[in-house]
C-alpha cells in the first residue's frame, strides 16, 4: 500500500514538472532571437515565402494561442512535427534515444565495480595509505573536464593507437560496445569518485553505528557483519546519488556525444537549439525530465524495497 502510495505521489508530481517544464522552455525559446521560418526558407527568401511558411507552422499567432496549440496537441499524445526534418518529434526522439540509453547503462557497468572496490578498501583503514591513495586519485579524477579527457582519449586511443572508433555508435551490440567505450570511459572517470567517495563516508559512520555494536556483542564475525549489516546500510545513499547522476547523464549527454560525435539525444538538441527547431527543443526537455522523475522514482522504489523503514 504504502509503495502505491508512493508511486501515486510521483505520477502527480511528474505531471506538475512537466507543465511547469513546457511552460519554462516554451517561453525561452521564443525569447530567444532568431527566426525559424527565415532559417528554413534561407537568406534570399522573400517575405512572401517566409510569411506562408510562418502560417503554415503556427508561428503568425499570438503567443498565448500557439502555447495553447502545443498544450492541447501534448495532452492528445502529439508533441509537434520537427520543423528541420519534416517528421514527428516523438519519432526523432525514438529514433536518437537508444544510442543515450545504451551510452548510460555503459557508464554505470563501467563505474559501479571500481566504485564498490574502492570504497570497500578505503573505508577498511580510514587515513591509512590506500585510503590516502584512492582519495588522491578521486580529487584528480573530479578536477578533470569531461570533455579535455574525451578529446585526450580519442586522440590517443582512437587516432594515435588506432585501437578504438573516435565518432559513431556502431553496428550490433559488441559494434555498440566497441564504438562507445571511449565516451563511456571518459564519463566513468569522472563518475567513480563522486559515488565513491559517498559510500566511503557512509561505510565509514555506519561501520560504528549502535546496530554494528549489537551484532559485536551476539558474537557475528566481522566478515558477516559488513556484508550483511554494514554494506546494505551504507548503500542507500550512494544509490540515491546514483540515480540523481543517471539522470544527469541522460539530460547531460551533449558534451559526450559531441566530443564523439554519437547519433544520441545530446546530438539532436544541439542541432535543434542551432536550427531553432521549436517542437524538437521542447520534446527533448519534456523528454529529459520524464526521465529524471522516472529514474528518481525507480531508485526510491528500490530503496524502499532494500530498507523497511522507508515503506513506513
Amino acid at each position: 500500500m504504502a509503495l502505491l502510495q508512493l508511486i501515486a505521489r510521483r505520477l502527480i508530481q511528474l505531471a506538475g514538472v512537466l507543465l511547469g517544464i513546457s511552460v519554462v522552455t516554451f517561453l525561452l525559446l521564443h525569447m530567444a532571437p532568431g527566426d525559424p521560418a527565415r532559417l528554413l526558407a534561407g537568406d534570399r527568401a522573400s517575405a512572401e515565402t517566409i510569411a506562408v511558411i510562418r502560417s503554415q507552422y503556427g508561428l503568425d499567432l499570438p503567443l498565448w494561442r500557439q502555447f495553447l496549440t502545443y498544450l492541447v496537441n501534448l495532452f492528445a499524445g502529439d508533441i509537434g512535427q520537427s520543423l528541420r526534418f519534416q517528421r514527428p518529434v516523438s519519432q526523432l526522439i525514438h529514433q536518437f534515444m537508444w544510442p543515450t540509453l545504451f551510452l548510460t547503462v555503459y557508464v554505470v557497468c563501467l563505474a559501479v565495480p571500481p566504485t564498490a572496490a574502492l570504497a570497500i578498501l578505503s573505508a577498511r583503514r580510514p587515513g591509512g595509505t590506500a585510503d590516502q591513495i584512492i582519495r588522491l586519485i578521486g580529487i584528480a579524477g573530479l578536477t578533470i573536464p569531461v570533455f579535455w579527457l574525451g578529446i585526450m582519449m580519442s586522440r590517443f586511443f582512437g587516432v594515435s593507437l588506432g585501437w578504438f572508433p573516435v565518432s559513431g555508435y556502431g553496428v550490433g551490440f559488441t559494434g555498440h560496445l566497441h564504438h562507445l567505450f571511449l565516451p563511456a570511459l571518459s564519463t566513468a572517470i569522472w563518475l567513480v569518485p563522486v559515488l565513491t567517495q559517498s559510500l566511503r563516508a557512509a561505510l565509514i559512520e555506519k561501520a560504528t553505528a549502535d546496530f554494528v555494536t549489537a551484532a559485536r556483542a551476539q558474537g557475528a564475525s566481522e566478515r558477516e557483519i559488513f556484508w550483511r549489516t554494514i554494506l546494505p546500510n551504507a548503500v542507500l545513499p550512494t544509490l540515491n546519488l546514483l540515480g540523481v547522476m543517471v539522470a544527469f547523464m541522460i539530460g547531460g549527454a551533449i558534451i559526450v556525444e559531441t566530443v564523439y560525435a554519437v547519433p544520441g539525444l545530446g546530438t539532436l538538441m544541439i542541432g535543434a537549439l542551432l536550427g531553432r527547431d521549436y517542437y524538437v527543443v521542447q520534446g527533448l526537455t519534456l523528454v529529459f525530465a520524464m526521465s529524471t522523475v522516472l529514474v528518481t522514482l525507480a531508485v526510491d522504489l528500490l530503496t524502499a524495497f532494500i530498507d523497511p523503514r522507508v515503506r513506513l
